[in-house]
């Protein structure tokens, strides 16, 4: 059985010092014995200070973003072993905002995924179609294209490092989330092109989270579903309570 992943994407929220009220809050309200991988991703200027407060406890840091370089004139850019230097266990790769508002292609996802594989950092993939392609009935062909080319050349072992996260661009940030059955069906689409590009083994054992409008009112029916291993949470991880309550779905 895979061990559920709850994972909270702050994007351009909190400041070091909100940062860490939350994640000290947060500490104090999770039940012990609790059975679940939790990763919080704040921005890259609270990384090392939200690593440090976590450091023993279940939760663990990623970043939301990376360059694949190891270093060079990218004046503004990060890489994964900066990031891992800071702290962080899992880097965030492929957002469709990162697809949609900075351009990044399949390609640049692949060598993305590389950088943070060769720095031992665990890749969260970002994939999902946009509501023009769902309407057009393209969300299988665009899924299978991401993940075929977003994760060519890895390994059976590189695979098994490797998160994915489905979350249907027109449900991020606008609200409207897949229904569980449509996000089942799309889980159960990515274990199967992961068990036929590498081993029916490792798509069992794959973790795949959902991301798009998660809240503390669907993440029980959400998770309920046998293919659904945990989810990537946007605005309702920003608030400590809502996000406790995401964690300890029923």
């Amino acid at each position: 059985m895979i061990k559920p992943l709850i994972a909270g994407n702050w994007k351009m929220h909190k400041t070091v010092s909100e940062s860490l009220e939350f994640v000290k809050r947060l500490k104090t309200m999770l039940p012990e014995g609790l059975n679940r991988d939790i990763v919080i991703a704040p921005p890259f200027t609270a990384l090392r200070s939200v690593a440090e407060e976590t450091r023993g406890t279940v939760i663990r840091t990623a970043a939301q973003n990376l360059h694949w370089e190891e270093k060079g004139a990218f004046t503004g850019e990060i890489s994964a072993g900066m990031i891992a230097d800071c702290g962080c266990q899992y880097v965030i790769i492929g957002h469709s905002e990162r697809r949609m508002l900075f351009g990044e292609t399949d390609e640049v996802i692949r060598r993305k995924i590389r950088a943070a594989l060769n720095a031992g950092l665990k890749p969260i993939v970002c994939i999902g179609e946009t509501l023009a392609e769902r309407e057009a009935g393209e969300t299988f062909t665009v899924i299978e294209r991401q993940l075929k080319e977003g994760l060519k050349n890895l390994s059976i072992g590189d695979i098994r490092q490797t998160v994915l996260a489905y979350e249907p661009v027109w449900a991020i940030g606008t609200g409207r989330t897949a229904s569980p059955e449509q996000a089942e069906d799309a889980h159960a689409f990515i274990r199967k092109i992961l068990a036929e590009s590498f081993e029916k083994t490792s798509a069992d054992e794959s973790p795949i989270l959902y991301g798009g409008s998660v809240h503390a009112g669907n993440i029980d029916s959400l998770m309920a579903r046998p293919d659904v291993n945990g989810v990537l949470v946007g605005s309702a991880s920003l608030e400590v309570e809502s996000f406790a309550r995401i964690i300890t779905f029923k």
